[in-house]
């Protein structure tokens, strides 16, 4: 990738045959001034809408008990644990390319930083949902962390799932930070724009006395040079941690050491995807395409090839691995998963994840909006089925045929699913609509960099 600065002045207002970077504090800043339009409602409506069916679905689930899921013996994790997998993969692209492709001084990524971050605040926040409601007592999370108690309880340092529960909040508190860091110089400038009392007293609030001073760029670079550095190690730590879930247990396709690498792989995967048909949309609405250029887009759709093809290496590793293994165990769990009762879900997941990201080889394809919009869709689909995949088949039918089982989700379970896509979606329309999406600062920096000097 090169290192080279983007042309942010693709489609912008030129003056004397150069853009002036000046503009760019209104045009960034211009949907939060105006009301929100017809399109932007309608899809409110709609994530709404989602959202409303998950909350009924949710407050069902806790009144009457998880019996309204369709979990069964053998198969105790459903779409809960499906859902929590797969929406902290989601999240994991806005800490990659805030964090890794900042210290990596990627000059992509300053139009998308921003709302990578929010993204994975809001994924994040979905994934929590899901491993509170599997408890069945959600109204009791303080038993899952360690403090002193009447009844000398103590959690159980030696279960990843209590690993989850440290890692997932940890990975959030330093993306929530690094986040709102990195939108003070912005909060600053909007301050100093508005022209309503309100929103000055809410952006001098949140902007904590910020004055452009060079004192103040001084220890918000180190700060933010810190918190990259901090969050870096993250991106690796918290998706490996989620894979302990399955590869410390000893059950047949999920004990094996290729899960950590082939877990962050996915997760970037499907991060990327999602990150960039949620980009395409915005910057359609809100005319930012000289911002958010096809650069852009074209960069992540490279990151998909090359994830893609590791999610695919990995596929076919696990069969090698299951034969080498001389495992009879292993072997059927394979075998049973591309030929067995759950086969049109493991060839769902392979021709989405494998064999439609191929096709970004082709630039036409890479740079063809509606294309790539169809391709982050299906990969997003592949990667939920494959952790549907991962769980279901490996707990289905395990050692003993005596102990085999069907799962079949209930509509419960796909009414949490769509209420979880609603609250996302929900929170994204309104990060859009009150901050602003694309990093004032980093992309006038950009641009005035990228200024000639005058002859």
């Amino acid at each position: 990738m090169s290192t080279a600065a983007i042309d942010y002045t693709r489609e912008m207002p030129v003056v004397e045959g150069r853009p002036k970077a000046s503009e760019l504090d209104a045009t960034i800043a211009a949907p939060l001034d105006q009301f929100p339009t017809r399109t932007w409602w309608i899809a409110f409506s709609i994530t709404v809408s989602f959202l409303t069916i998950g909350v009924v679905c949710v407050g069902l689930t806790i009144y009457k008990g998880l019996g309204l899921w369709g979990i069964n013996q053998p198969v105790s994790w459903g779409f809960d644990i499906v859902n929590f997998v797969f929406w902290v993969g989601i999240g994991h692209a806005g800490t990659l390319i805030s964090a890794i492709l900042f210290l990596l001084r990627q000059r992509w990524r300053t139009g998308i930083a921003r709302f990578a971050e929010a993204m994975t605040i809001f994924a994040v926040m979905c994934a929590g949902l899901f491993p509170l409601l599997h408890t069945g007592r959600p109204w009791l999370p303080l038993y899952l962390t360690p403090y002193p108690n009447q009844n000398s309880l103590w959690v159980n340092f030696t279960s990843p799932l209590l690993w989850d529960v440290f890692a997932v909040s940890t990975y959030f508190i330093v993306s929530l930070v690094f986040w709102y860091v990195g939108l003070i110089p912005d909060l600053a400038s909007l301050r100093d724009r508005t022209t309503s009392k309100i929103k000055k007293v809410v952006y001098s609030i949140f902007s904590l006395g910020w004055r452009h001073s060079n004192r103040h760029w001084q220890h918000y670079e180190r700060a933010y040079l810190i918190l990259a550095g901090f969050a870096t190690p993250l991106v690796l730590s918290v998706h490996t941690i989620v894979s302990f879930d399955f590869a410390v247990s000893v059950i047949p396709g999920w004990h094996t050491t290729i899960f950590p690498p082939y877990f962050v792989a996915g997760a970037v995967f499907s991060g990327f995807a999602m990150v960039q048909n949620v980009l395409i949309f915005v910057r359609q609405a809100f005319k930012l395409k000289h911002i958010i250029t096809l650069d852009h887009l074209e960069k992540m759709n490279k990151v998909m090839i090359v994830t893609g093809s590791m999610v695919g290496y990995a596929y076919a590793m696990e069969f090698f691995i299951a034969w080498y293994s001389g495992s009879q165990f292993e072997q059927f769990v394979f075998l049973n998963r591309a030929l067995g009762p759950y086969a049109w879900a493991y060839w769902t997941m392979v021709t989405c994840n494998v064999v439609f990201p191929q096709l970004f080889w082709f630039k036409k394809i890479r740079r063809s909006i509606p294309i790539m919009f169809a391709i982050g869709v299906i990969v997003n689909i592949g990667m939920w089925f494959e952790r549907f995949v991962i769980v279901v088949t490996s707990l289905s039918r395990d050692f003993l045929p005596t102990s085999w089982g069907h799962y079949v989700p209930t509509l419960y379970d796909v009414g949490i699913l769509l209420g979880s896509f609603g609250l996302f979606f929900t929170l994204i329309l309104i990060f859009v609509r009150v901050l602003p999406v694309v990093s004032i600062s980093e992309v006038k920096a950009a641009v005035e960099g990228a200024q000639p000097t005058q002859h």
